[in-house]
């Protein structure tokens, strides 16, 4: 009967200990998460993780034959590898910016009594995808899914200020500067100046752009190449909007740069 009992022990403990094992290696991975840990050597890691050299060779050894981990043959040092970019552009592609933003639109609206909105790009174009209203009397609000030329507007501007330069220049060359209304630019001169003035401050601004009445700030939501992912917005009526426009712009900036960062947008130092 002794014996009956054994392997079930054995089990047990075969299993706790390949859990810890996973654990152990999960913790080494994490460590290469820190910016200023892009390679590590042994004696660093068995230090931080608390853990004998031995126990830390073997680790990177199963790591560094699923690609997680890359040695440098003449440093010693190890850092992460190609199955690792793998894993994390994987889960940046994954990611839903519609859902991820949806609880960002309701605090913005909340927080500033004004609409907030989510725009996506579609080519030379953009639409809503979103939108969080206020609880007050006169509010504004848009329509899902209909869409927009990049040069008319806080969001589209938004978007068109921060694609690469070789897309800017073919949107001009390729897309008619038409009017929504009669405060439209249309002058390709003075919106190219303003598409600097916007990635200097990192906003777009509109007044009775789009539409009349209406006036907005806008911000890029940056995906981990630095491209714009999608664009938030808040508007509201022109003649309340004007002197809510810092304040607006100011959290809308917040917004963004929490989205951008969860989206894996590294941001420069001392950018807007």
């Amino acid at each position: 009967m002794p014996t009956t009992g054994h392997p079930r022990r054995r089990g047990t403990g075969g299993a706790s200990q390949t859990v810890a094992t996973v654990e152990r290696a999960a913790d080494v991975l994490v460590l290469f998460a820190d910016p200023a840990a892009r390679t590590l050597g042994v004696t660093e890691i068995a230090g931080r993780l608390e853990l004998s050299k031995a126990a830390v060779h073997r680790i990177l050894a199963s790591l560094r034959l699923r690609g997680l981990i890359d040695l440098d043959e003449q440093s010693r040092r190890y850092s992460l590898g190609l199955t690792a970019m793998r894993l994390g552009l994987a889960y940046l592609d994954r990611l839903d910016l519609r859902r991820l933003a949806a609880p960002e639109l309701v605090a913005l609206s909340t927080a500033l009594s004004e609409t907030a909105t989510l725009s996506i790009r579609t080519g030379h174009a953009r639409v809503y995808v979103d939108q969080a209203t206020p609880s007050r009397e006169v509010i504004m609000s848009v329509t899902l899914g209909v869409p927009y030329p990049l040069h008319a507007g806080a969001s589209s501007r938004a978007f068109l200020a921060f694609l690469a330069e070789e897309e800017i220049d073919d949107y001009f060359a390729t897309q008619p500067l038409t009017r929504l209304t009669e405060r439209t630019p249309v002058d390709e001169a003075a919106l190219r100046a303003d598409l600097a003035a916007v990635r200097r401050r990192g906003y777009a601004r509109s007044r009775a752009e789009r539409q009349p009445g209406s006036a907005s700030v806008a911000a890029p939501v940056l995906d981990h190449h630095g491209r714009p992912a999608g664009v938030i917005s808040v508007c509201g009526p022109l003649e309340r909007f004007r002197g809510e426009e810092r304040r607006c712009a100011r959290a809308l900036l917040e917004t963004t740069r929490k989205l951008s960062a969860r989206m894996g947008h590294a941001a420069a130092e001392g950018a807007p």
